[in-house]
């Protein structure tokens, strides 16, 4: 699937998404959704690849931050510039294992 997230105007607001794998996301209003589990963007700096689904936002940079090399991990988002800057065997890791 490939994902572009607009805005109420339905103006473009982020780069497109190659999503991987569905679940569905369910909002505090009740609303649900469905989304893609594992995500990759292209963007000006470099490539996102987004893990969905994981509900502590504290265990993606605590258990790969520092193992992943030049990344900047977040709640669920692993970013950096080139592949060859990144260890490919703990991104592959932390997609398997969390998904």
């Amino acid at each position: 699937m490939v994902f572009r997230r607009k805005d109420n105007k339905g103006k473009i607001v982020s780069n497109p998404q190659i999503g991987y794998g569905l679940q569905t996301i369910k909002y505090t209003d009740g609303k649900t959704k469905e989304f893609f589990q594992i995500g990759i963007s292209a963007n000006s700096t470099g490539i996102s690849v987004y893990i969905m689904g994981i509900e502590n936002k504290k265990y993606l940079p605590e258990t790969y931050g520092e193992k992943i090399c030049k990344a900047s991990v977040t709640g669920y988002c692993i970013k950096f510039k080139t592949l060859k800057e990144i260890n490919i065997e703990i991104l592959e890791k932390a997609i398997r294992e969390c998904v």
